[in-house]
């Protein structure tokens, strides 16, 4: 066993004595939590080897803060955390999602629309910059850009080490009520009002059809009179159709998707009573990596998260359901806590909204030719909204820049990586990921 300093002396060596200019990317334990891109070109780069960055270093009780390495995945933090009686403000759906992977990603869920995303609980980071330079980084020390812009920007800026983040008081289960409403104008009345009050500890939703709209709430609570899981038969989107209420442990409710968020496979009774306990997100994600060069991209579904403003969300749903309408979509209304650094002065100057709805579109099948990736990443140009960078991109690099913080962001790179071995970020998410460039 090392030491985290001796495995970040390795790391930071190894980056001192390469030669080489050309890019690399990250050796990890966990697997990526991206769409699969079989033609991606980062499958042959040279890597740098991070997998043992998987540690929890300090849980501190009295202040409600843990240190730990960038690759320790929320089921292992949960489970440790649950132990005081304390949880991450955000915790993914995914079991396999990492600390690191999160803000390398802004990872969201059912507490942002009071906490924003995993990354707005962070304190501080360490950050190993590409020249293999230690960097403490703060929102208020002489790293701070550093700090804010290594959100949201998918490793380009640097490997992050180490995080420090809070903790909030947690209980043993949570209570879940469904409300159902059967137009967007009642529904986002009760997101509204949810969002003003601050009365509940999460806040999600299933948007199963233009016709019905259930909204999850739910809160901690000292005791249960049943619980359910959701990780074998029970499959929980469809639960959200029929049930008034439910109740689950508090981890079982965090990883209540992990199955599949509206896409869970196996799809069948008997693949499910068969197989459903073994095949889970991870090892679907798994096996495409593994098998991406023999695996045709037309038939990787589409599968993205487009943030809408939510004034916008009416006027969006219209336009939808007339060139897309593909349902159910699970739904997380999301709150960004402050103007964030890596997204563009013209963007915020144009965004007056509080609140944004998360809409996942997962398992949309491509089909008739339509580029469906294109057709929303046009829309929301239009209206000024957002879109995970997890999937296929197709932005031209000035329509990119309209969006994401190019004067900030090469601030940062010509600080941490001036010779673009981590790739820049336009490349390696519209570029790369295709097959295209370096």
């Amino acid at each position: 066993m090392f030491t985290h300093r001796q495995k970040v002396d390795r790391i930071a060596q190894q980056l001192k004595d390469r030669k080489s200019n050309k890019p690399v990317s990250l050796k990890k334990k966990a697997v990526a939590h991206q769409v699969p891109k079989p033609g991606d070109k980062r499958y042959s780069d040279e890597k740098i080897d991070i997998s043992d960055l998987d540690k929890i270093i300090l849980i501190d009780r009295e202040k409600k803060i843990c240190i730990a390495e960038p690759g320790v995945t929320f089921v292992d933090l949960a489970k440790a955390t649950l132990r005081y009686n304390l949880v991450p403000t955000v915790v993914p759906e995914l079991k396999t999602i990492t600390i690191g992977g999160a803000v390398a990603g802004c990872s969201i869920e059912s507490m942002s629309y009071k906490y924003g995303g995993f990354h707005d609980s962070c304190l501080e980071y360490e950050v190993i910059t590409a020249q293999g330079e230690v960097l403490i980084c703060t929102p208020d020390n002489e790293h701070k850009l550093v700090f804010q812009m290594v959100h949201g920007t998918f490793g380009t800026l640097g490997i992050i080490s180490r995080l420090k983040f809070k903790l909030i008081p947690a209980k043993p289960f949570v209570k879940v009520v469904y409300e159902k409403y059967f137009n967007l104008e009642d529904y986002q009345a009760a997101i509204w009002k949810h969002y003003q009050d601050k009365d509940v500890d999460f806040m999600d939703s299933i948007i199963h059809s233009p016709r019905l709209y259930v909204l999850s709430l739910a809160n901690f609570v000292e005791e249960a009179p049943y619980t359910h899981r959701y990780d074998w038969m029970r499959i929980y989107y469809l639960s959200t159709k029929t049930r008034k209420r439910d109740y689950l442990k508090t981890a079982d409710y965090f990883f209540r998707y992990d199955k599949g968020v509206t896409n869970v496979n196996p799809k069948s009774f008997l693949g499910r009573l068969f197989f459903g306990k073994f095949v889970n997100s991870s090892l679907v994600l798994r096996a495409a990596e593994k098998f991406h060069k023999i695996i045709p991209s037309s038939q990787i579904p589409v599968t993205l998260d487009i943030f809408i403003p939510f004034s916008k969300a009416s006027d969006f749903m219209d336009w939808y359901m007339q060139e897309v309408n593909f349902f159910p979509l699970w739904c997380v209304p999301y709150h960004p806590v402050r103007k964030y650094e890596w997204l563009s002065n013209d963007f915020w100057r144009k965004t007056k909204d509080q609140l944004f709805l998360d809409l996942a579109i997962y398992g949309l099948k491509k089909s008739g030719g339509k580029n469906y990736y294109k057709i929303l990443e046009d829309k929301l140009l239009e209206i000024r909204a957002l879109k995970t960078l997890i999937s296929t991109n197709y932005y031209t690099e000035p329509d990119f820049w309209k969006i994401w913080n190019k004067k900030n962001y090469d601030l940062v790179k010509r600080k941490t990586d001036p010779q673009n071995i981590f790739r820049d970020l336009y490349t390696k998410t519209c570029k790369t990921s295709q097959g295209l460039g370096s």
